[in-house]
């Protein structure tokens, strides 16, 4: 079953930046913007203050969630599949330009283990999820348009791992362009949007010759997501 998508063409304006770092999460002596776990990288960065005392919580990038070798076990497991496949320049319904795809209901115990370990990351207890694993293959000139994925097959939640590049992932407020937030996705991450950013904010990846974050350039090599949804309340 493929995600139906609905595309936002959306102007991005950069506005005064304010970074965030590591796993997100709110908090009150921060000065508004989120708190810091161990690094202070940053890989969040917003329109405004505001924008991230409003929706902090619900975007996360955990850095370093995989390891090397556990990158290795997902990318044995997929690439069969995917080699059989061609690269599509043209989405059914223009939502991703350069990609293939496939989808997995059984994996190997190593990466069922990551996989439990996102969902009790990501997901609240007892939260039912979409049961296929959705694995979506970037060729390095591909990329993902604003949309926001459908609610008639995704719940409040989306859980991402990114294998093989770092990329950037941009939200803007669907009705106002001003209200945007961009999340780096070092390679080996795990991304999560929940609730107000999944509904109300289109998501895209952006394309290598517009991967900058936070004014520096981040090179988009070909990049896999395995993305894990949970279905509608």
């Amino acid at each position: 079953m493929k995600v139906l998508l609905a595309v936002v063409k959306r102007l991005h304006r950069p506005a005064v930046c304010y970074s965030t770092r590591r796993a997100l999460s709110s908090s009150a002596g921060s000065g508004g913007l989120l708190a810091a776990e161990e690094t202070d990288t940053a890989v969040v960065v917003a329109s405004s203050q505001e924008l991230l005392q409003r929706i902090g919580s619900q975007v996360e990038v955990r850095t370093g969630f995989i390891s090397e070798k556990e990158e290795e076990a997902f990318l044995r497991e997929v690439e069969l599949g995917l080699k059989k496949k061609r690269y599509q320049f043209d989405h059914w319904d223009d939502a991703i330009h350069g990609y293939r795809e496939t989808e997995r209901l059984s994996w190997g115990a190593e990466c069922e283990e990551v996989l439990t370990r996102v969902r009790s990351t990501a997901f609240a207890e007892g939260s039912p999820l979409l049961g296929p694993v959705h694995v979506l293959d970037l060729d390095k000139t591909g990329y993902i348009k604003p949309h926001i994925d459908s609610v008639k097959f995704c719940g409040t939640t989306i859980a991402g791992l990114s294998l093989l590049s770092d990329s950037i992932m941009r939200l803007v407020k669907e009705n106002s362009s001003s209200e945007w937030l961009d999340m780096l996705l070092p390679r080996r991450s795990l991304y999560i949007l929940r609730d107000q950013a999944r509904y109300d904010f289109t998501h895209e990846i952006l394309k290598d010759e517009e991967s900058v974050f936070n004014g520096q350039k981040v090179p988009r090599q070909r990049r896999i997501a395995i993305i894990c949804r949970n279905l509608p309340g």
